[in-house]
């Protein structure tokens, strides 16, 4: 492990990672990659090893989009409950390769199957992380209508974590889409109000209010970057804040 990075104050020290059922795809196109999750699996791993308490979100677009056409026709209420189903399918698939890297992982899960893995429970899952277990949270918040962004937002409120960080496929928030608009510019800092206002696609409208009424911090960065993870939580390298705005975010300054 870089010991430049472990003497660096720990100045997160409770995050939740919202991570794309689509970052567990790799290059596949649908279902899980092995080699995707076990690269994100020790991502997470590095960072648990710092002493940071962690919990996930994983979302269900490599499982439940990929079927979406066929389930042309279906009632929503029904449509989300599968979405929900397969975010249950990749938290046992992620806990499983993170308990072989010698990481103990629970699995609370909205929606009780208690066959398969605990029901969520605030509570528990607070102790869960105090013990240094990484917690993975399921099935969304239990409701139809609510996407996993909005299950994010809530768990980490509800669980005291100091920001949620979402993983995704680039190095922040930018004006455009990077990929089909070349000089396209990355924010390095949003207000809530920005990202509404300018209906910027990071996170569905019902997550930014519940982060911005809670005033829980949001980070994003890329999730495929390795050592990113690492980086983002001693608040350095490249990424987008969005907070209530008017504050530093150097590793010096205090969160909140």
């Amino acid at each position: 492990m870089d010991e430049t990075l472990t003497a660096q104050p720990l100045v997160l020290p409770r995050v939740l990672l919202k991570v794309s059922g689509e970052a567990l795809m790799g290059p596949r196109g649908y279902g899980i990659d092995l080699a995707a999750m076990q690269r994100i699996a020790e991502e997470i791993t590095a960072v648990h090893r710092l002493g940071v308490q962690v919990c996930l979100v994983i979302g269900a677009g490599n499982i439940f989009r990929g079927v979406s056409d066929a389930a042309t026709g279906i009632e929503r209420t029904s449509a989300d409950h599968m979405g929900m189903l397969a975010t249950v399918m990749n938290a046992l698939a992620v806990q499983s390769v993170l308990e072989k890297l010698g990481v103990q992982t629970r699995v609370q899960s909205a929606i009780p199957m208690a066959a398969v893995c605990e029901p969520y429970i605030r509570r528990r899952a607070v102790r869960h992380m105090e013990k240094g277990r990484i917690v993975i949270f399921a099935a969304g918040t239990g409701n139809p209508f609510f996407t996993t962004d909005t299950a994010a937002a809530l768990r980490a409120v509800e669980t005291g974590c100091d920001v949620l960080l979402k993983g995704t496929q680039v190095d922040g928030v930018y004006d455009a889409d990077p990929k089909v608009v070349p000089n396209a510019v990355r924010h390095d800092h949003l207000t809530y109000q920005d990202v509404v206002s300018r209906n910027l696609k990071v996170m569905d409208t019902a997550a930014i209010a519940l982060a911005r009424d809670n005033r829980l911090p949001i980070i994003v960065f890329n999730i495929h970057k390795p050592g990113a993870f690492a980086e983002v939580v001693r608040r350095t390298g490249t990424f987008t804040v969005i907070d209530e705005g008017g504050r530093s975010w150097t590793s010096s300054t205090s969160l909140k």
